[in-house]
């Protein structure tokens, strides 16, 4: 029987990326929240299984456990994708508390309760890993999408947080921060990414594709880093590197 995974958010962007490289070895997942064409062409190109699922909602977070429990009776991967830009950028001195909570909701708070029905099942089984993908923004200040960066920081604790918790069970946490990826989240500011990445933004002189962040995905599903929980990988281009 095959390895069985979740690919939250796999219907576009990142996560198809993700889904795509896992569906070579894996019994895959994907959820979506929206976009069911999206996630029907994965489902024609992979044959994993796709579900609807608001990683907000306890009760689709409990829904999709469920299924995957009867369906496949095993989790060995988790990737923790699904996440969304604020609806509106907004100087933090004009954002407002409706977007802060629903980024909050969204990114941080769904895939942390996510984690932790998932942690419990891995530490039954005594085996599984679980990744995070966070984003620059964790650390990298964007005033006009206070909401997202903050959003961001508390899942790059979050991932800190279970991977100390879980590493005696067996399960390992790893974190990934993408830097700037070609999706549909920054297609109106794909021009302008692209200027400041022809100005020197990026040491590797080019913007980030899914197929990178997948291959993280894939050293860590292969069990490449499996001494290593709790690290961060930066798929950035070289981003994080300070130099004078």
């Amino acid at each position: 029987m095959k390895p069985v995974a979740i690919v939250t958010g796999a219907s576009r962007g990142i996560g198809r990326g993700v889904a795509l490289e896992l569906a070579r070895t894996h019994s895959v997942i994907g959820t979506y929240r929206g976009r069911r064409d999206a996630a029907e062409s994965l489902r024609a190109e992979t044959g994993c299984e796709i579900l609807q699922c608001d990683v907000s909602s306890g009760a689709d977070r409990e829904g999709l456990i469920g299924f995957a429990r009867e369906r496949f009776g095993r989790l060995d991967l988790l990737v923790n994708n699904a996440g969304m830009a604020p609806r509106v950028r907004r100087d933090i001195l004009e954002a407002t508390e409706e977007s802060f909570d629903e980024l909050i909701s969204v990114n941080l708070k769904g895939p942390y309760f996510l984690t932790q029905l998932a942690a419990r099942w891995m530490a039954e089984q005594g085996a599984g890993r679980i990744v995070f993908v966070s984003s620059i923004s964790a650390y990298t200040a964007s005033v006009n999408r206070g909401e997202y960066c903050i959003s961001k920081a508390g899942l790059s604790m979050a991932a800190a947080l279970w991977a100390t918790r879980l590493a005696a069970c067996g399960v390992k946490v790893f974190e990934i921060r993408p830097g700037v990826v070609r999706t549909d989240m920054i297609a109106a500011v794909e021009k302008i990414y692209e200027e400041r990445i022809a100005g020197g933004l990026l040491p590797q002189g080019r913007m980030g594709e899914a197929r990178d962040v997948a291959l993280a995905v894939r050293a860590i599903a292969d069990g490449l880093l499996d001494y290593s929980t709790g690290q961060v990988l930066n798929v950035d281009g070289g981003f994080h590197l300070r130099s004078l």
